[in-house]
């Protein structure tokens, strides 16, 4: 079986997991990992080889730019901090190499919009790192929400994503640096509150959006403050509003209801399913589940990604079969496009204090 040589630019703690899920795809490989210290990348790759190992050992690179030029690359990975993400996008997409870009993908609107132009321009697939876009109960959930019945018109989406990582994060992890997260929480974990709703709403932007910085990091001579937490609203025409929170200050959450005329639907688990074999959710207070091509095993844990089903190994499947295609798929960029306005959107109104429009 043909498969796509994925480039991982930079060794971030996320491309571990999606390290597994590219192994459990079926037709992706891990190629290359690059770092700016090569040594980093060979003890990065040794690490991982160790509890997923591909048969042919991924290549270590000392350069971000020696990855990108290499002919055994065919797509790249780029887990690096939002702040330098642009340049890279740019850079692969010049080299004809495909992008999945985790988010939020970019600190504005005006550079997401340069990195899709030149993906488009060099005709290579552009999709951000949003897992639970390529899971199957988001069809059941459509069917639902179109059914004309069950929810009926939509008057109000509310959700929350939020862990509390402990108190060193706050002094180490870049999500509280400001010059390379400059969004924070809100572009962590905001980001996926944001599509959950465009993608309810059908892609449909709101009229305009209010938010508020709750909290932030310490404001340092070395280091900006960035959102620690954050609460934002989105107003639509007819007066449908969706609300979110995302936070580094509260426990672990990560639920999404959406009321409507005739009743509601509630996901406590949107963006990572307790049960990745068999997710489900709540219709007007009857659960429905999603059934999977395979039982969860005895034993294992219903939650892990470590199996060929799991919306992770989905994504990277999709993403491949996509390439292979020979065709690009417009819409992955177009989500991504409309994510980062709301939520540059969501940032300015913060900032500036006052709701802004769209």
């Amino acid at each position: 079986m043909k498969k796509l040589r994925i480039g991982f630019l930079g060794t971030a703690g996320i491309g571990r997991k999606n390290w597994k899920a590219i192994f459990n795809s079926g037709n992706c490989v891990v190629a290359a990992v690059a770092s700016r210290d090569g040594e980093k990348s060979r003890q990065y790759i040794a690490d991982c080889q160790r509890e997923f190992a591909f048969a042919e050992t991924p290549r270590a690179f000392g350069s971000y730019e020696a990855l990108i030029a290499s002919p055994g690359v065919d797509a790249v990975y780029i887990p690096l901090p939002t702040g330098l993400r642009q340049e890279f996008v740019l850079r692969a997409a010049a080299a004809g190499k495909h992008v999945v870009c985790e988010k939020p993908c970019a600190t504005s609107t005006a550079e997401l919009e340069e990195m899709l132009a030149a993906c488009k321009k060099n005709a290579v697939q552009f999709m951000d790192g949003v897992m639970f876009m390529h899971s199957p109960r988001l069809a059941r959930v459509r069917e639902i929400l179109d059914d004309g019945q069950s929810i009926g018109p939509i008057r109000r989406i509310a959700s929350a994503f939020s862990f509390y990582p402990g108190a060193e994060f706050f002094q180490s992890n870049i999500r509280a640096n400001g010059a390379l997260e400059p969004f924070g929480s809100l572009g962590d974990l905001g980001w996926y509150c944001i599509r959950f709703a465009l993608w309810t709403l059908n892609w449909r932007l709101p009229a305009s959006v209010a938010g508020k910085v709750l909290a932030q990091s310490e404001n340092r001579p070395d280091r900006p403050a960035a959102p620690t937490e954050f609460a934002a609203t989105l107003f639509y025409p007819g007066g449908v509003t969706v609300e979110f929170y995302s936070s580094f200050l509260a426990a672990k959450q990560q639920w999404v209801h959406v009321g409507g005329q005739n009743g509601w639907l509630r996901l406590p688990d949107f963006i990572h399913p307790f049960n990745s074999y068999e997710p489900s959710f709540e219709v007007n207070e009857k659960f429905l589940t999603v059934a999977g091509e395979v039982k969860c095993p005895a034993g294992a844990d219903p939650a892990e990604f470590g199996h060929a089903t799991a919306q992770d190994a989905r994504m990277w499947r999709n993403f491949a079969n996509q390439i292979f295609s020979g065709k690009l798929n417009d819409d992955w960029p177009q989500w991504a496009r409309q994510t980062q306005k709301v939520l540059v959107a969501c940032d300015a109104a913060a900032r500036g204090g006052a709701p802004v429009k769209l």
